[in-house]
């Protein structure tokens, strides 16, 4: 962990002109997306598999998730879904814990977007445990079953599998995702060798949505 280089992806720039490509202009490999060296298996049988590395504190994630989340509901059965929670630090592994907490306990649909809100509107910096106990005390969640899930072996272990699938996918930006464990994608890499560096954030989110529209018809085929 300590030799990898993490960083929460900062917006890298895409023009309105690269937006407006033909319909027959295909995302290349190397620009709009990249193949991993190693592809990972899925295990998600005739569908295909979607993964989000992210982080709750990042700003680029919370203004990526809205899109993403259309995206996921217009994709239907066609794909698996999946997210994780990046690491970074002791200040970022309460809300790591708190990911894969929500997630064990089955109330991450209903708590994702509160999380979110909490770090993003309500200011909450959630880096201690006691700060993660407090907000989900009072959002309804009951606490000592919380916390006894929150300090559990089996969160321990969801904790070393995200590193170790860091390490596999090469994941050393985010929000970033992957798709059918073969390629990654992200708003920084569908902008990345777009012809002027200064556009809009939302641009480059859409970008990436239409690179992953391809790759996902690329893996169906």
């Amino acid at each position: 962990m300590t030799s990898r280089r993490l960083f929460c992806a900062a917006a890298l720039g895409l023009a309105a002109a690269a937006l407006s490509l033909p319909a027959a202009a295909e995302p290349q490999d190397g620009a709009g997306y990249v193949t991993l060296p190693s592809p990972q298996p899925t295990g998600t049988g005739g569908k295909v598999e979607v993964i989000e590395f992210f982080a709750y504190y990042c700003p680029h994630c919370y203004a990526f998730e809205p899109r993403l989340a259309a995206w996921v509901k217009q994709q239907g059965d066609r794909i698996v879904f999946k997210r994780v929670h990046v690491p970074r630090d002791a200040n970022v592994l309460p809300q790591q814990r708190l990911f894969f907490t929500l997630e064990a306990m089955g109330l991450l649909e209903q708590y994702h977007d509160r999380v979110f809100a909490a770090m993003h509107v309500d200011r909450l910096r959630l880096n201690s445990d006691e700060q993660v106990f407090d907000w989900i005390a009072k959002n309804g969640i009951e606490r000592a079953r919380f916390i006894d899930t929150y300090r559990s072996f089996g969160i321990q272990q969801r904790l070393r599998r995200a590193d170790a699938m860091m390490d596999a996918y090469h994941v050393d930006r985010w929000p970033v995702v992957v798709i059918d464990g073969r390629w990654l994608t992200s708003p920084s890499h569908a902008g990345k060798h777009a012809p002027e560096a200064h556009t809009e954030a939302q641009q480059q989110q859409q970008a990436a949505l239409q690179v992953m529209d391809y790759l996902v018809a690329k893996a169906r085929q």
